[in-house]
Formats: C-alpha cells, structure tokens, sequence
C-alpha cells in the first residue's frame, strides 16, 4: 500500500481536485484506491457524492472510538471507496494534541487497510500543525501543488523548512504546478526556474473551467469531460507519478 498525501501550507491551491483526479485515476487502472478526506469543508466526499452517516465520525476515528474501516464508504466508482470528512475533523488537532505518539496516529491506523488497498490519497486541509504532523509521518508521499506564484512557492520552501527542522524525510516530498495560467509571464517564469529543482514534477495542472466544473458535476473530470485539455494532464500527472512513486 502507497500512501499519498496532497497538501499545501495554502489553500485554494487545487488540493481536492488532484486528490479526486488522481484517484480517479488510479482506481480506473485497476488500483483499489481509497481517499480519506481529512478537511472538514468535505470537498473531496462531496465531489464522490458521499456523506459521512455517523455523528462526529471523523473525532470518533481518531479517537478510536470507530473502527477506520467501518467508516469506509463506496462510491459510484469501480475500485474507489472514501473515508468522507464532517464537521467534526476541525478538532483534529485538539484531539491529537491530547494523545501520546501523535504523530504516528495516522499511521497506526491506516495500518490496518495494508492489506486492502494498492493507493490511499488523503485529502490535507491547510497549515501546519499537529495534524499534519500525522500525514506527513503516514505519507509515502507528500504531493504539493503549487501555483506558479512568489507566495504560492514562499509556502513550498517554508515547508520543505519545515521539513528540515523537524527531522522530516524532505524526500518524500514532490511538488507540480497547479492552476497554471498560460497568458501570464510571470507563471511562465516560475515555472521554467523551479523546472530545475529536484522536487518538481514535469507534469502540471492548467487553469480551465473543466476544473471548476467539478463541483457542478459533482464528479472527477474524466467522467465527464474526457476529451479535455485538464483531463489529459491530470492523467499524465497520474502516469509521472506512478512512475516516480509508485513501483
């Protein structure tokens, strides 16, 4: 089992809709894929058409209160099942604050789904704090997005920063542009300089309308705009990733 984290220190960054376009992805290869979404906005489980059914569940799963897997919804997607967020999820960090090896909570729990699933993508909230001290212990992988702004790219180094401070594997950490706008100069800019850094990946997601249109559709873009500019570089996001780190 590969865990991906997607996450940014900022919001309104393209989060949910990687995390829900990747998966998407994965799942139609043939990977059982599962997303926890751990926002208590709920985007990711309202685009899956999921809500949660159990008062306060997500304080209840990390409080070991609930069983992870008896949270785990299907969706209307072959090999796709979620974990879906409520309100409850903004104490994560009170709760986790409160309990010894908090940081390996996360994974302490997601260990019992080894067995289960190929891909789980967990769906970060913004910030940095002890929750997500949690998801980047759990996380194989830490996949940023990054719009191709000074302050979009001032968030990546105060996390890789972060990383370093903090003992925290700075390998596990992969970056692409995201909400690439190409009529402007300055994207194209950050984009060719950062290109060279290590932690970039060549694949990128544009700024389109098809995105946006998700919440619409309340769907991953594939199911309803395969044709599209956005689908094909969310699937050659996929492909890179898998590539890079997914054996």
């Amino acid at each position: 089992m590969v865990t991906l984290a997607i996450y940014n220190l900022k919001g309104g960054v393209g989060k949910t809709a990687a995390s829900i376009n990747l998966a998407y992805a994965s799942a139609k290869e043939g990977f059982k894929t599962l997303v926890w979404d751990l926002d208590p906005q709920g985007s990711s489980s309202f685009y899956l058409g999921v809500k949660s059914t159990v008062k306060n569940e997500s304080r209840k799963i990390l409080n070991s209160e609930m069983d992870l897997q008896s949270a785990i919804q299907t969706t209307s997607y072959e090999n796709l099942n979620v974990i879906p967020a409520d309100i409850s999820a903004r104490h994560a960090d009170i709760l986790l604050n409160e309990m010894k090896q908090s940081k390996r909570k996360l994974l302490s729990l997601l260990s019992a789904l080894k067995n289960e699933y190929d891909i789980v993508i967990l769906d970060s909230p913004p910030g940095i704090s002890v929750l997500h001290d949690a998801v980047f212990v759990a996380a194989d992988w830490v996949l940023m997005p990054n719009i191709p702004t000074t302050l979009s790219i001032r968030s990546f180094e105060t996390v890789n920063d972060y990383f370093k401070e903090n003992d925290l594997d700075r390998s596990k950490i992969k970056c692409f542009f995201s909400m690439v706008d190409h009529r402007k100069n300055l994207h194209h800019e950050v984009m060719s300089e950062f290109y060279k850094d290590k932690y970039f990946l060549k694949s990128y997601i544009p700024y389109l309308s098809d995105v946006e249109k998700m919440g619409v559709h309340e769907a991953p873009i594939e199911t309803f705009a395969a044709s599209s500019y956005a689908a094909q570089c969310y699937r050659d996001l996929w492909k890179e990733i898998r590539k890079n780190c997914i054996q």
